[in-house]
């Protein structure tokens, strides 16, 4: 049976609450629906220097050239996710979600640059987060190459962990062209609210520090290395 296009994901999901949708977008990606230019990932080079030593330490890790969607290469659509279906996706993919520095510098190092287009209504609703990814589309004009500027990232951040408030999402990012975000680092919405401008950007669990792989987890956990990944104080927060 021929996987779904993009279309036929937002048209089937059409009349779905945010549970159904999260549930069938999950499915779809980890039955491999994906378009498979996604699975060519994009290497971002960072670099930190330790305070005490002063030695520039360097990382090259690997992201999504676009946000996570449903498709295939020539009928597809990026599809927003709670953080608790990111994560499951994330999780079968060997991959974890970026912070607010790796948003940043992910911006930064895009090839393509497209001004953000917020939307008003119905915000949450299915058909605009479709509408969204049509808008996006007539932006890029088939323009090729990593792309930011397009999406609030769904991050991992030491606020959810200090959160008075549990079962949060953390969002951030959606940069304008002179490259300040729309979204500050923010954990206000409950984790299963999504809205059209919400996107998944999954980031390969193995990074080259200073010339040896290491998981991301081990790099969070050093309090020199984690620099590359995070610019907040404490970076336990490591997954949802």
């Amino acid at each position: 049976m021929p996987h779904k296009t993009g279309e036929q994901f937002y048209w089937d999901a059409l009349r779905m609450q945010w549970k159904q949708r999260d549930s069938f977008a999950t499915k779809e990606v980890l039955a491999g629906n994906i378009p498979r230019f996604l699975l060519h990932l994009v290497p971002i080079n960072v670099t930190a220097v330790d305070s005490t030593t002063r030695k520039v330490n360097r990382a090259t890790y690997y992201v999504l050239p676009d946000y996570l969607s449903v498709g295939g290469n020539n009928n597809w659509a990026r599809v927003p996710l709670t953080p608790m279906a990111a994560q499951q996706i994330a999780d079968s993919l060997d991959c974890f979600l970026p912070t607010r520095k790796m948003v940043n510098d992910i911006y930064h190092a895009a090839k393509l640059k497209l001004a953000p287009i917020p939307m008003y209504s119905h915000r949450d609703s299915t058909i605009t987060m479709w509408q969204h990814h049509l808008i996006i589309e007539g932006q890029r004009k088939q323009r090729k190459g990593l792309i930011a500027g397009i999406k609030k990232d769904v991050v991992i951040s030491d606020l959810i962990a200090r959160s008075s408030k549990t079962n949060r999402v953390a969002i951030y990012g959606w940069h304008l062209l002179n490259g300040e975000p729309i979204q500050p680092l923010y954990t206000g919405h409950v984790n299963w609210y999504v809205d059209y401008s919400h996107g998944i950007r999954l980031v390969a669990r193995k990074i080259k520090v200073n010339g040896t792989w290491m998981d991301y987890t081990k790099v969070m956990e050093d309090p020199i290395l984690k620099k590359l990944l995070t610019d907040e104080s404490v970076g336990d927060m490591i997954r949802y």
